[in-house]
């Protein structure tokens, strides 16, 4: 008789142990469940960084790279500093960024986005790229984006989202609510996908999110939506007191 799964042993969802599970399969399966437009996203999110001038970059949830690869692209310059708590999918953005010629710019570490090791105002930018959504404790993440962020830098943070209005709203929600979790379960495994597309359900409204930000000591500059609203990009920078 084949016993029950021991679900006290399963990963919490969201968690570095969960993308642990999905690291080999991640990028194939973001390529897949966006067609391919994920990349452009982050490009937007790249150039949303500040001038050629960026020196020193923060990437927090960097996973398997690909922002922390843009970042490296779109700023010659800079020194990047690339976060995950998975540090398999850490090993998978090591090999992508070997590849490139990239370990001397991108030093990859293991962390958490609430708890930050870097001095105050060490960073001309800070990003996060589908990552704030799994974090346990929103606010005190952006509080300490913020705190390392030099005043006048900029932070960005890309995520993803429930369409809401528009023509093609009802046929994006159609994708988040159905097709993702299918087509994940199909290729990876279904209990992560069904996480994902309940995480972006549950996640805040762009407004309450814009919200958020400011609470937590950021001045939001834009909300940018992407593709129908499928994702948002957030720009801010640190809100300094006189």
């Amino acid at each position: 008789m084949v016993d029950p799964p021991n679900r006290a042993s399963e990963p919490q969802e969201g968690s570095g142990g969960m993308f642990d599970s999905i690291a080999a399969r991640y990028d194939l399966l973001n390529r897949l469940l966006s067609l391919g437009i994920d990349q452009t996203w982050r490009q937007a999110t790249a150039a949303e960084l500040g001038d050629a001038g960026v020196s020193r970059v923060l990437d927090l949830a960097t996973g398997t790279g690909d922002l922390a690869i843009q970042i490296a692209a779109k700023y010659p310059d800079a020194q990047i500093e690339a976060v995950d708590p998975s540090s398999k999918m850490l090993d998978v953005a090591r090999a992508k960024m070997g590849a490139r010629g990239l370990l001397d710019r991108i030093r990859l570490e293991i962390g958490v986005a609430e708890k930050l090791s870097y001095l105050n105002r060490h960073f001309d930018a800070v990003s996060i790229a589908f990552g704030i959504r799994n974090v346990p404790d929103r606010i005190r993440a952006l509080t300490e984006m913020g705190r390392v962020t030099r005043s006048g830098g900029r932070v960005a943070i890309l995520e993803l989202s429930e369409p809401q209005g528009g023509f093609l709203g009802p046929l994006a929600r159609f994708h988040v609510h159905t097709v993702v979790p299918w087509l994940g379960g199909l290729l990876s495994g279904s209990r992560e996908y069904q996480y994902l597309q309940r995480s972006i359900a549950a996640f805040p409204p762009p407004s309450e999110f814009a919200r958020m930000m400011e609470q937590a000591g950021l001045h939001v500059l834009r909300v940018l939506p992407l593709t129908f609203g499928v994702c948002h990009l957030y720009v801010g920078e640190p809100r300094r007191a006189a």
